[in-house]
This record gives structure tokens, C-alpha cells and sequence, in this order.
């Protein structure tokens, strides 16, 4: 080969490279996106793509392919967010979930609504549950556990959902792709001395599938801790329902391949393909925290948790 063929071989590999990387960068721009609704002051188009690239990217904007920014707007669904988040500016909290289950167009059927603790009771629950869908089902399991206690709880969700407007009144955030997970014993601890109920994910992420069973990936033990160290009784929490094959795919290749959950940016299409569906939550008897002694260590208790939610 010709040191001409050659030096053109090697700008074309460089090439392929540098296209590579700006497809990843420009794939995790979407959690950037999702992550831009949290705005001083909801508008008719709150997410703009556009807009935000350019934010981004500054002058590289203009390079960015106009098919591709059609494509990010549709995977984010931005008009129809921007619809929903204008048309629902006026409410916020349970009112707003509740909401949001209307317009997703969700039938919940719940059993054992009877085993969540009386609404006057003074004592505080940790309520937790699997993730199989990773945001519709926090939006519907939060408007059930907010009505029953008038609105008395608090999730421990990553940025993905705090900053949804109508839903930040009742999270703690936790960051699970950045710096303010450093931050996260505070938030914790800041969630289980207030005077709310805790609702709880405790997988982090929606579950995966693996040899076709979709399950949560093992449960972390801080709900455990944190519930025996505060005294309050868990109640477990059944959810139904599942993602698309695509993104069960991805989700498992970016688990093993990739530094980043790649997965959650497509949350927002994946909860557009479940609108309409009907899901089955089903509630279980609340577990005592002096269950949890030093018989089982707390992962081990974690897992006994995690089992009696798959058993109901």
C-alpha cells in the first residue's frame, strides 16, 4: 500500500472513531434533556431539543445531522411532554400523579389495599417495591400510597424523575449518573428522620430481563438499615408489567458493555408504549423491623424482602 493509501486509511479509521464518539455523546444528551425539565417556570414547549443542544454544544450544534435532532425529539416525545407538562401546570404532588395515570391511560388493579397501614396510625412505614417499568409505575404506585396518606410520603428517586415539575415536591433526589450520589447517606437520612412515609426502590434501576424472566437486579440493603436504625415496619409492594424486547436488548449491552446506564434514556419512550395497559399492584402484610436481627446479615435480609414481593 502507498504511503498516500495509507495516510488516507488512517484519517478514514480516525473518522469512524471520532463519528462514534459523538453518537455516544449525543445519545446521553437525552438524559441531559430529560434532566433540563426542571425549569424555573413550566411553557408550552418547556423541553426544547434544539434549544438545548445548542446549550450544550455551543457552536457544534450546527454539525449535529437534522435527522438525528428529528429522532432525539421523537424518542423524547418532546411535543407531547411539553403538551402534558402545559396542560398540568396547575397541579402538583398526588394531584399531579394522579393526573399523569389518567393521561398514560393506566388501569390499576391493586389487591391488598387493606395491608397499607391506616392512614392514622403514627407510626412511619418504608414502603418498598420492584421496578419493572421505571417510571410509570413509580408515577401509579405514587399516586396510590399519596392518596391512601394524604399525600404523607417521599420517594428516594435518581434525577430522572425529581425533576419532573409536578412530581419534586415529593421526592429526596438521588443521583445515579452523577456527583450528587457522593451525597446520597445524607438524603437518605434526611428521608427517614422527616415525618413521611418512604416509598423506595431499592434494585436503583427499572428490572432487567434475563433468560426470559424479568425481574430486579438484587436489591441494596439500605432500606434494611435504615428502616431497623428508624424503627418502622416495610411493606412489601408487588408491580406488574414490563418494557419492550428493544429495551431488555439494550439494557443488558449497556449493563456489560458501556459506563453508563444507556437504557434510561429511553425510559420516556418505553412509557408510551405501556399506555393503556392495565397493571396489577399487589400489596403484602407489613414486615415487622425487629424481623431483621442479626440472624441474616442486611443484604440477606434485602433478599428476604425481595423474595416475598416476587411471591405475591
Amino acid at each position: 500500500m502507498s504511503k498516500n493509501n495509507t495516510g488516507i486509511s488512517e484519517n478514514y479509521t480516525i473518522f469512524r472513531l471520532k463519528c462514534k464518539l459523538i453518537k455516544i455523546k449525543l445519545l446521553t444528551l437525552q438524559l441531559v434533556i430529560i434532566l433540563e425539565i426542571a425549569m424555573e417556570q413550566i411553557t408550552e414547549k418547556t423541553i426544547d431539543i434544539e434549544k438545548i443542544l445548542k446549550a450544550k454544544m455551543g457552536s457544534n450544534a450546527k454539525w449535529v445531522p437534522s435527522p438525528l435532532v428529528s429522532w432525539l425529539k421523537r424518542i423524547a416525545h418532546q411535543d407531547q411532554v411539553n403538551a402534558f407538562l402545559w396542560q398540568s401546570r396547575d397541579k402538583s404532588g398526588t394531584e399531579w400523579l394522579e393526573e399523569c395515570v389518567k393521561y398514560l391511560e393506566m388501569t390499576l388493579k391493586v389487591e391488598g389495599l387493606e395491608n397499607l397501614p391506616n392512614k392514622d396510625d403514627s407510626r412511619l412505614y418504608t414502603i418498598v417495591s420492584n421496578h419493572p417499568l421505571g417510571g410509570a409505575d413509580g408515577v401509579a404506585l405514587g399516586a396510590i400510597i399519596g392518596r391512601h396518606y394524604d399525600s404523607r410520603f417521599r420517594y428516594l428517586v435518581n434525577d430522572l424523575l425529581m425533576n419532573l415539575p409536578g412530581l419534586a415536591p415529593l421526592c429526596i433526589p438521588i443521583n445515579k449518573t452523577g456527583k450528587q450520589s457522593r451525597n446520597f447517606p445524607a438524603m437518605v437520612k434526611a428521608g427517614f428522620e422527616s415525618q413521611n412515609h418512604m416509598l423506595m426502590y431499592p434494585a436503583g434501576i427499572c428490572s432487567r430481563r434475563h433468560n426470559g424472566v424479568v425481574r430486579d437486579i438484587p436489591w441494596t440493603k439500605t432500606f434494611i438499615v435504615k428502616s431497623v436504625e428508624y424503627h418502622r415496619d416495610v411493606v412489601p409492594i408487588h408491580f406488574s408489567g414490563q418494557n419492550s424486547n428493544f429495551f431488555y436488548r439494550l439494557a443488558n449491552f449497556s449493563d456489560r458493555f458501556l459506563p453508563f446506564n444507556l437504557a434510561m434514556l429511553f425510559l420516556v419512550d418505553e412509557m408510551y408504549k405501556n399506555v393503556g395497559k392495565t397493571f396489577e399492584v399487589r400489596i403484602g402484610k407489613p414486615i415487622s423491623w425487629q424481623t431483621f436481627d442479626n440472624s441474616r446479615t442486611p443484604k440477606e435480609w434485602a433478599q428476604y424482602v425481595y423474595d416475598i414481593v416476587y411471591s405475591l
